[in-house]
């Protein structure tokens, strides 16, 4: 079992959640994030006062999943958020998961991921 962790530009998320359900990844949650990349730091004014941004807008996109899935996982992004060569695109953490229970049945493991 892995966890997938992506940090991506919030205007990839519709594209990669319709990549994820054709790929048959269904189960995955996201939030909000903030941080900084690589990108050029970002210069807004707010009330006549001008200012650095350092801290951009992203999506931190978790997902759950048995090993055979990784691979369509990573895909699905990775097609998604390779389409425009720019810096600060994002990045995909895979990492261990030692277990998982489904709360409501009391399934471990691969039967509680889905």
């Amino acid at each position: 079992m892995k966890m997938i962790l992506a940090i991506v530009q919030p205007e990839l998320l519709p594209d990669i959640k319709e990549g994820l359900l054709k790929a048959k990844i269904s189960k995955f949650t996201v939030s909000t994030a903030k941080g900084h990349g690589s990108e050029v730091p970002v210069e807004e004014v707010y009330r006549g006062i001008s200012y650095e941004l350092e801290l951009s807008n992203k999506i931190r996109i978790e997902i759950a999943v048995n090993d055979d899935f990784v691979e369509p996982v990573v895909d699905a992004i990775c097609e998604v958020a390779k389409k425009e060569i720019a810096e600060g695109r994002g990045k995909i953490f895979i990492s261990s998961v030692e277990d998982c229970i489904r709360i409501r049945t009391g399934e471990r493991g691969k039967e509680a991921i889905g």
